[in-house]
């Protein structure tokens, strides 16, 4: 690289297989993204571990330009235990010193897109203030991929993340949603953690009204992966059991 240019931050997708049985790479991830990947000396991670893992299965693809253990892999900082203070901004920019010195720089999460329902999104954006550029390379989006399958409004819609554990606050957070959607004519898509799966599928056919329509994708690009989309009264008709350790993407749209 030319002296007196900077690197890229190039933010890599993975697989969506994250504590299931592992996908073909070949199925899930375009051959261009990982000669990428695989020609990368420095990264940025979620996890550094579940990195390796990925950075493992794309060596027996591409060959990798260095040995992993030699690869420099770091992991994005997270607040002080106990404190509601945010990550020095210093931290962040430490991150991004390899591109400022002329390298690329690989960013990856656990799972999906990097920065997209994601903590890399701060790096994203520390990356811009320091005129660092930034390439997505193409990658699976299960947000994305559970609204296309949802047959929901697609032309409008909002990702609200995680909704309150409690069951009052919760309860409360859907009726919210569900009332902004009917306003709106807007689909709110959520997550859970995959052993709360079942919990949250409970507590949205007890708190939404008979015709909402609730979309549900399980296992996106994992064997056995569905998604059903119908009204909450046609849920309670026909209940499904969700599995706890595949995750899930529920979407809503109230008439």
């Amino acid at each position: 690289m030319t002296k007196g240019t900077t690197g890229t931050l190039l933010l890599v997708p993975n697989t969506l297989d994250l504590g299931a049985e592992a996908v073909d790479l070949h199925e899930v991830l375009p051959l261009g993204v990982m000669r990428r990947a695989a020609g990368l000396l420095h990264w940025v991670a979620e996890d550094a571990r579940s990195a390796r893992a990925l950075l493992k299965r794309i060596d027996a693809v591409v060959p990798l330009a260095q040995p992993l253990q030699a690869t420099l892999i770091r992991e994005l900082p997270r607040p002080r235990k106990g404190s509601r203070e945010p990550v020095p901004a210093a931290e962040w920019q430490a991150l991004l010193q390899p591109a400022l010195d002329g390298h690329d720089i690989g960013l990856v999460s656990e799972a999906g897109l990097p920065a997209v329902a994601d903590p890399g999104a701060t790096l994203v954006a520390a990356a811009h203030a320091a005129g660092v550029t930034v390439l997505p390379l193409a990658g699976a989006s299960s947000l994305l991929l559970a609204l296309a399958a949802s047959g929901l409004n697609g032309q409008s819609f909002a990702f609200v993340g995680y909704l309150p554990q409690d069951a009052a606050p919760r309860t409360a957070r859907l009726r919210e949603l569900e009332a902004l959607s009917r306003r709106l004519q807007q689909t709110q898509i959520c997550i859970e953690t995959p052993y709360r799966n079942a919990a949250l599928m409970s507590a949205l056919l007890t708190a939404l009204a008979p015709t909402t329509m609730l979309a549900v994708s399980c296992g996106l690009t994992l064997a056995g992966g569905w998604n059903r989309s119908d009204t909450v009264a046609g849920w309670r008709a026909q209940p499904t059991t969700l599995p706890d350790r595949v995750p899930a993407v529920f979407s809503l749209l109230a008439a």
